[in-house]
């Protein structure tokens, strides 16, 4: 087991064998989804070891966050990243599947729900060696409907679910979301170099929001030189 560091003095994470280390994905997601200072609860769907929850805590020192894991070993071990990362009193870690989120959640609760679902339909592709990896690469114990119906349930009216996901599903992605009343309001593609095609979405939407789709500018992750960008140094506070 070892711990990764994102910037000095910052959030620390650990991860053991067949656990995952911290991914691009969720770091993005967390700083898309951070900057409304008025948020006060947020939920984190799917938390795995924590990332994005922890994330969204040390960008916003009011927000307490709630994540939501079916696997306990990744729980625990989200619970023991909030401890080092010294926001375990505004981050709790729930053992739970969020296709029952009814049983131990409440309606409306939240002004910000988050996700890093499984990305692909069960049995597209070669499967992770890893069951845990599996589980967390494909839809094998919840959808991506299953994802939006949580995140609906859970939001306030007028309040925001942003997930990260893959360009070729963003039609999925969309219909799955206005199924469940939540109107897709900003849409940003990551792409690796200026050049090269998305290789992620970032979407927030808001739940009974009216029709009325952002288009930010792309997040550009390297320059032509393989340099990280100006904004990837922000992002990992390199600057």
């Amino acid at each position: 087991m070892t711990t990764d560091e994102l910037w000095p003095g910052g959030p620390k994470f650990i991860h053991s064998h067949g656990g995952f280390r911290v991914g691009t994905d969720a770091v993005l997601l967390a700083d898309f989804a951070s900057g409304q200072a008025r948020d006060r609860r947020a939920c984190d769907l799917g938390c795995g070891t924590g990332v994005i929850a922890m994330l969204l805590a040390w960008n916003n020192p009011a927000l307490t966050v709630d994540g939501v894991e079916l696997q306990a070993p990744w729980a625990d071990i989200a619970r023991q990243n909030a401890q080092l990362s010294g926001v375990a009193d505004r981050v709790r870690v729930l053992d739970g599947d969020l296709r029952r989120h009814r049983d131990f959640l409440q309606a409306g609760a939240y002004d910000l729900v988050v996700a890093n679902p499984p990305y692909y339909p069960a049995g597209s592709g070669k499967s992770a060696e890893s069951p845990a990896a599996a589980t967390a690469r494909e839809e094998q114990s919840c959808t991506l409907g299953d994802v939006c119906a949580a995140a609906a349930y859970l939001t306030r009216w007028g309040g925001r679910f942003a997930l990260v996901h893959k360009p070729e599903r963003l039609c999925d992605v969309i219909c799955a979301l206005r199924a469940h009343g939540l109107e897709p309001k900003r849409l940003r593609f990551v792409q690796h170099k200026a050049g090269s095609a998305p290789n992620l979405i970032l979407l927030e939407s808001r739940r009974g929001g009216n029709p009325s789709l952002i288009i930010e500018p792309p997040l550009i992750l390297a320059t032509d030189d393989g340099q990280d960008t100006e904004e990837v140094k922000r992002i990992y506070h390199q600057k």
